[in-house]
């Protein structure tokens, strides 16, 4: 603790027979300490450097200070398995959700004589009843005669307002999806989105559908032309100009025809590219690291938190005065 701070052996002998050891003195405060040089001084007669006396308080805060970015380091670790074992326990339930209704309409569709009288097995409802198989077949002779062609006995039965219940039936299934999505973003939980970027190293171009992270910084460029562009209009108009990309920095974006720039994905990447504007060399050598390890976009999106969160901490969590 106090192997580089200036504090001679003697003292600390003297510190470890009065009983204090380093958990002791990091769970110290100021006063504290204070009280426990005193008493060195007044009560033992040790004769106590002014580099001891500082030295002491400064191995003790930097321990102090030590401990706390270890905790938080931790927190934020373990804030970023939630969210990916969120993200896969989602996309578990997407797929079992989206297999249980391919399986389900399979076997309605082979597997129901009733519907498709074609495909009935020996098990099937016409083919053990003969009476009631004779029934319906001269009920659709009878509907024939009447003007009414039938290919199979449910559906020479008389369908009433069929098309009106299928209506509201559909009505009804899309007000509860926009009912479920809206309470889903109430919460704070975004719908699942496939991110249109792969990780790519600095000047490499991408392959594929998807665009590179150059591409992605490229457009934040843009935005900032964008944004010069309102701030002038707005001082020709006399009006107030904005000073951060705001929805209006968007709608001049699209109506220029920029349809490519829009807010969910512009505040998805901002920190990304903030990182990439303070510090390009840890976020050069995220994106390689990444990049060497084929890791998709959101773990190279959520590590490049942990970098900003340092740098904000070393301005005091002055994060305006950071930019």
């Amino acid at each position: 603790l106090f192997r580089e701070y200036g504090v001679r052996y003697s003292t600390l002998a003297k510190m470890c027979e009065m009983g204090f050891t380093a958990n002791t003195l990091v769970n110290m405060t100021e006063e504290e300490i204070e009280d426990l040089m005193k008493t060195l001084v007044e009560i033992y007669r040790m004769d106590l450097l002014i580099g001891e006396r500082y030295g002491i308080k400064s191995a003790v805060r930097a321990e102090k200070k030590r401990l706390q970015e270890n905790l938080e380091m931790q927190r934020l670790e373990l804030m970023s398995e939630a969210e990916r074992k969120r993200i896969h326990d989602e996309h578990t339930f997407n797929a079992h959700a989206v297999t249980t209704e391919g399986v389900s309409s399979k076997e309605l569709r082979t597997d129901d004589p009733l519907i498709f009288p074609g495909s009935s097995n020996a098990d099937g409802p016409l083919k053990g009843n003969n009476n009631n198989t004779h029934i319906i077949a001269q009920n659709n002779n009878n509907n024939s005669k009447n003007g009414h062609l039938c290919q199979s006995g449910l559906m020479g039965m008389p369908e009433v307002h069929s098309s009106d219940s299928d209506e509201r039936k559909l009505d009804a299934n899309s007000k509860q999806k926009r009912r479920r999505s809206k309470e889903a973003r109430e919460d704070g939980e975004d719908r699942p989105r496939e991110h249109p970027f792969i990780v790519t190293e600095p000047g490499e171009l991408a392959r594929g559908k998807k665009n590179g992270l150059d591409y992605l910084f490229d457009l934040y460029e843009q935005c900032g032309k964008f944004l010069s562009d309102v701030q002038r209009i707005a001082r020709e108009r006399g009006e107030k100009c904005p000073t951060k990309v705001t929805n209006q920095v968007f709608r001049h974006a699209k109506h220029t025809g920029a349809v490519y720039i829009n807010k969910p994905k512009m505040r998805h990447y901002v920190h990304c590219y903030a990182l990439h504007c303070l510090d390009s060399e840890q976020s050069n050598h995220l994106r390689r690291m990444f990049k060497e390890r084929g890791e998709n976009v959101g773990a190279w999106r959520q590590a490049c938190y942990y970098p900003l969160v340092t740098i904000a901490r070393d301005a005091n969590w002055d994060i305006e005065g950071v930019f």
